[in-house]
């Protein structure tokens, strides 16, 4: 198969599924993971796709990645991150926990503290952190979303403002260079607001995908964080706004 013809498939597989995997490009195309990095490689240089750990997707800043995608997606670099997270909370912690891939590894790195009490608007959250006996869990109220068991809405905002914790662990869906945190659901982003309003320090959690991709809501700025957990050093300007505010980075 020519380059060319072979690049375009690729693209359509991708949108079809959101992300694919390099292994299951060469499967699909019978040829060398080195040729489909290199395709991968061009493709991302063209602006066509994104580059992951493992494959590839591409961004819209009005929809995201679907959930399952979302799941696989830079899996390692989210499980570093978790861990290096879960290192400097102690036990009998109090916590919010928003919705996201990256927060759902978190709490799975979570269940080897103790005592900890968890308000979170995700369902699949509240249900890893249920398995601890001694683990406080309250499941925020408002609508569900199907596509990856958040909940939202105004109600849900109205619940988090009743609470105030020690810490507030936030995924997100992209960072501006200026800083900008994005996400994709204004309903979901009310609610991360509160989260942030409401907690004693800020824990973002942000692979290096997630610097300059783009969403279309803007839920705040970085310099609301009071640390930042990240797989590569973050852009130049990035870097900036956290030495300015003087917010502990976090490279694992």
């Amino acid at each position: 198969m020519a380059q060319r013809r072979r690049q375009d498939l690729i693209i359509e597989l991708i949108q079809q599924n959101g992300f694919v995997t390099t292994e299951q490009l060469v499967d699909q195309f019978k040829v060398t993971p080195q040729t489909i990095r290199r395709d991968l490689n061009e493709l991302a240089k063209e602006n066509k796709l994104r580059r992951h750990h493992g494959g590839a997707g591409i961004d819209s800043s009005t929809m995201n990645t679907s959930y399952h995608a979302r799941k696989i997606m830079d899996l390692e670099a989210k499980e570093r991150i978790a861990e290096a997270m879960v290192a400097m909370i102690p036990d009998n912690s109090s916590m919010f926990i928003n919705i996201g891939t990256t927060t759902e590894t978190i709490a799975k790195a979570l269940l080897q503290k103790n005592n900890l009490q968890v308000v979170t608007n995700n369902l699949h959250v509240a249900s890893i952190l249920s398995a601890k006996e001694d683990f406080h869990v309250i499941i925020a109220g408002g609508e569900v979303r199907s596509r990856d068991g958040g909940i939202v809405g105004e109600a849900t905002r109205d619940f988090i403002n009743q609470f105030k914790m020690d810490f507030g662990i936030i995924g997100i869906s992209g960072i501006h260079n200026d800083g900008s945190l994005l996400d994709f659901d204004y309903r979901e982003v009310r609610v991360a607001q509160a989260i942030i309003a409401n907690s004693n320090q800020v824990l973002l959690a942000a692979d290096h995908s997630k610097f300059g991709r783009n969403a279309m809501v803007r839920l705040g700025n970085i310099s609301q964080a009071d640390h930042v957990f990240t797989d590569q050093k973050p852009p130049a300007e990035i870097s900036r706004i956290l030495k300015e505010n003087s917010i502990k980075l976090h490279i694992v």
